[in-house]
């Protein structure tokens, strides 16, 4: 763990440097607080003295000073240096999980990588900048304390020394339980985040079904799971700490015993026995220290496990060595697909597409529809490399995509999904995400064009209201309508309709296809579309069915070639006849 730490902390050697003088200053002033303690009680108290006992206190503040004045330098600059390095492991890891693709979130729980940014970093910041603080201080404590000891007496020195072995050894078995333990705890607190922000996210559904009872028992379960491992963390560390005390504080007992009756012997003056027992207490109380410490450190270790491991992912999806540009002035289809498989890896046997066939002009309106599972999603996947095919190749211009820088190929799409994405911000910043450097002018044309600029202005702040948690704060059609804008904005070369207007009543629906229509002039279009009704005025319909290209032609065509998307339209078109039961009743 340290040394992986270090490849951050090793930054800042600077302040690093300042905090170790700091750290050895204040250790050292600490220490000699046993001589002004000698001095106070051997040329005052003893020898009965107000000049020696005025000098000896006089030594005493000046230590003192110098004290506060070290501790302040090493604390700031120890405290700067841990939240300086973890704001830089949590960017390193923020950035790592943006490189990741979409199938890696599919199979990892949002709560549980969340709890990795925020939890564990968090735990890591309380380590660096204060255990080891803290720990390091009081080593070397230690060590100063055990050398005057053994400076000021030998023989009370080694009756000390003698319960070193038998605290050494339990902490180092009991460390290593106390690391897995910490790992398996972090897991279940990260399960109880991810349960609470699952349910939370859905409140509707969970109180239109009435299950607020049965969510609220699941919480608990996992809450108690997570006391219990905590628990179990928790009795080894306090057995550690308490087999410290015991041996610590017998051996300190039988020091003073000894060194008692040296006194009585005349062996040993009382301001000698009193610094030597100072020392004592400074190295029991640092061994007992570094104890705890050591309890925590074994903690952050299973955090940085956790994180080490997410940031060792490496993404399967990745720049290719030699990147390739795009020439659109070649006289070669915009969107070449040529026989492409993909399957997916939990289902490596069932083809999501099986040789797959398409050619796309430029600015081309393309509908893909057919059954559920057919391969149209998996299709919009691979064009923007969420994943690569197994076999086939995709290329733009002539290109392969996997020859493309992955910035510059996504940059050539505008992806409006079924369920638009809205973050939790104001309305320009949501319309903005396409542009980051656009003029308020440039969004609100956009917004404009997707028929949104008037509703925006009726909100109680215009296009700084804020929307709420995936812009809760309004209906679906007018977060669609804000994801067109997004969308226009962005200006993109190809466009991706995943079913945009399927969850909208039929006035939302409207005013959606009308920015929809706006957004298409003029640009290549792929649209998947359940509704036949909404692509009829399309150039082609592709016609899907497990994963294989049935069909292609416009609407018409299709009706007399196609069963499959004969079927389809017959099922949404034909008009409906009720019973007769229910014309006799309607009579």
């Amino acid at each position: 763990m340290l040394t992986w730490l270090w490849q951050f902390v090793k930054c800042y050697k600077p302040r690093l440097v300042i905090a170790i003088v700091a750290l050895v200053f204040t250790s050292a002033l600490t220490l000699s607080l046993g001589q002004g303690i000698r001095l106070m009680v051997d040329n005052g108290f003893a020898a009965e003295s107000y000049e020696g006992l005025a000098s000896a206190l006089q030594v005493t503040l000046l230590i003192i000073i110098g004290l506060a004045v070290g501790a302040y330098f090493r604390f700031f600059m120890v405290s700067w240096i841990g939240e300086r390095v973890v704001a830089d492991i949590r960017r390193q890891l923020y950035a790592r999980l943006l490189t990741l693709p979409p199938s890696f979130f599919e199979d990892n729980l949002a709560g549980e990588i969340q709890s990795r940014v925020t939890t564990d970093t968090t735990l890591l910041q309380t380590v660096i900048g204060s255990s080891f603080s803290f720990a390091l201080r009081n080593t070397l404590s230690f060590l100063g304390g055990i050398t005057l000891m053994f400076v000021s007496n030998v023989k009370l020195s080694l009756v000390v020394l003698a319960v070193v072995p038998f605290i050494v050894f339990p902490l180092i078995i009991i460390g290593r339980k106390v690391k897995r333990l910490s790992k398996d705890s972090q897991d279940k607190v990260a399960d109880v985040g991810a349960w609470a922000g699952e349910s939370l996210q859905h409140i509707k559904v969970v109180q239109a079904f009435t299950r607020e009872s049965f969510v609220n028992q699941q919480f608990s379960n996992a809450a108690e799971d997570a006391f219990q491992t905590a628990l179990r963390r928790i009795r080894y560390r306090a057995f550690l700490i308490a087999l410290v005390m015991t041996m610590v504080m017998g051996a300190v007992t039988v020091m003073l015993y000894l060194g008692g009756t040296d006194v009585l012997a005349g062996k040993l003056s009382a301001g000698e026995l009193s610094a030597f027992v100072f020392y004592a207490i400074i190295v029991a109380g640092s061994l007992a220290a570094v104890t705890e410490v050591y309890g925590e450190v074994q903690r952050a270790a299973g955090a940085v496990e956790r994180i080490r491991e997410l940031m060792g992912t490496e993404p399967t999806i990745k720049n290719p060595t030699t990147i390739k540009q795009v020439d659109f002035t070649k006289a070669e289809p915009l969107i070449s697909i040529d026989a492409l498989s993909f399957s997916y890896p939990s289902r490596p046997k069932q083809k999501a597409l099986d040789a797959f066939n398409l050619t796309i002009q430029q600015g081309e309106r393309i509908a893909l529809v057919g059954p559920s599972g057919s391969g149209k999603s998996t299709l919009f996947d691979l064009l923007l490399r969420f994943r690569d095919p197994q076999a086939g190749t995709i290329k733009i211009k002539g290109t392969d995509i996997r020859q493309l820088g992955l910035e510059a190929l996504r940059d050539f799409y505008a992806l409006v999904p079924q369920q638009p994405v809205l973050f939790s911000t104001n309305v320009l910043d949501n319309i903005r995400f396409g542009k980051p450097d656009a003029t308020q002018k440039e969004v609100e044309a956009a917004a404009k064009a997707a028929h949104a600029h008037e509703f925006v202005m009726d909100l109680p702040d215009g296009y700084q209201s804020f929307l709420g948690e995936q812009g809760v704060k309004l209906s679906g059609g007018q977060k669609q309508r804000l994801a067109i804008a997004r969308a226009i904005l962005a200006n993109p070369k190809i466009l991706l309709l995943d079913e945009a207007t399927s969850a909208l009543d039929a006035q939302s629906e409207h005013l959606v296809q009308q920015a929809l229509d706006e957004l298409m002039k003029g640009r290549t279009t792929l649209i998947i579309a359940h509704r036949l009704a909404t692509v009829a005025h399309v150039d082609r319909i592709a016609v899907l069915d497990h994963g294989k290209l049935i069909d292609v032609g416009n609407h018409q065509r299709l009706m007399g070639t196609s069963t499959l998307y004969k079927r389809l339209a017959d099922l949404q078109f034909k008009s409906y006849e009720p019973p007769e039961s229910a014309r006799v009743s309607a009579m």
